[in-house]
């Protein structure tokens, strides 16, 4: 069985999982974003780590736009054509035909709303939702029309699935909650709904960067085969087990970024790693609960790996 058949497997309930799949990801030096460099960094922290699929980090950031300064100034949002993806899609091409032999391959998507952020600030698009949600839809429908243009892109060039992050519904973002259900979910919906119905891998990643969660049940039917978060939720800290019971799918994660994983010895990453699995529901893919510091050692990483491979 290969890297790819074993992490497809942990998608069907009715086989026995004899393997403990593995991976992390982190934001290599800018001098790895673009172009043949990109793809040997790809491969290089591929293989090294051991990890048991390609996740290709994201590095085409939308340009800050310093003439959207009030809510109805998102009428001013351009929206992008494939040529500002063209650098991006190139090492997306390149990791698929070098890869997809032997793994998965799946591309990060960052949400409309975090794009909007990119754009401007995470504070200011907060503000604008909170003052006038509907001048900032205008915004939201041109970034969310940019985007789809690089999910289908990256879908006709192969990608197994997308590592789709959302934000917006943390706690205490908007005075109005139900400005997430008018301004970030559907957006988020549009572009998960196309990857879902095109590919078989794809990872739901509530993502808390920003701000923490009182509550992530609002995401329980997002779409998305397997979910990746992390387990301090509302002040206490969930199982995996719950979590997975919760989304009803597997569940990726189990360390925390920038705890033992990041600066721990090999002990005690080994010590925590098995702490992880015991605490673990069957379908289960060990990983950080985002992405990893980027100074973080990749020998880490390799430890963390190799400990989940040796199984329960």
């Amino acid at each position: 069985m290969n890297k790819r058949e074993m992490m497809l497997d942990l998608l069907d309930s009715s086989k026995k999982n004899t393997a403990i799949p593995a991976g992390f990801f982190l934001h290599f030096d800018p001098a790895f974003h673009r172009g043949q460099n990109a793809v040997d960094k790809h491969l290089e922290f591929f293989n090294y780590t051991g990890m048991d699929f390609v996740k290709i980090q994201y590095e085409q950031v939308f340009p800050r736009i310093a003439a959207i300064q009030k809510p109805q100034d998102w009428a001013k949002m351009p929206s992008y054509g494939l040529d500002f993806y063209e650098e991006q899609l190139k090492v997306v091409e390149c990791l698929v035909k070098a890869a997809r032999p032997e793994a998965l391959v799946v591309i990060t998507l960052y949400s409309p709303f975090m794009c909007a952020g990119h754009t401007t600030s995470d504070a200011l698009v907060t503000q604008h939702i909170n003052e006038n949600p509907e001048a900032l839809k205008l915004g939201m429908e041109a970034i969310t029309a940019s985007l789809m243009r690089f999910v289908k892109a990256c879908i006709q060039l192969g990608v197994d699935g997308f590592y789709t992050s959302t934000q917006g519904g943390e706690s205490g973002r908007f005075a109005d909650a139900g400005r997430f259900d008018q301004c970030i979910r559907p957006y988020d919906l549009a572009l998960m709904n196309e990857a879902n119905a095109a590919c078989p891998f794809n990872i739901l990643h509530v993502c808390d960067y920003q701000r923490s969660y009182a509550d992530i049940s609002r995401f329980v039917n997002y779409p998305g085969q397997v979910v990746n978060c992390s387990l301090e939720v509302g002040g206490q800290v969930l199982s995996a087990r719950q979590v997975s019971q919760m989304f009803s799918r597997p569940y990726m994660g189990g360390l925390v970024r920038q705890g033992v994983i990041a600066t721990g010895t090999n002990p005690e990453i080994r010590a925590a790693v098995k702490a992880a699995i015991k605490d673990s529901p069957e379908r289960f893919i060990l990983a950080a609960d985002c992405t990893v510091p980027g100074e973080t050692p990749w020998e880490n990483l390799r430890t963390a790996i190799q400990t989940a491979h040796e199984g329960r």
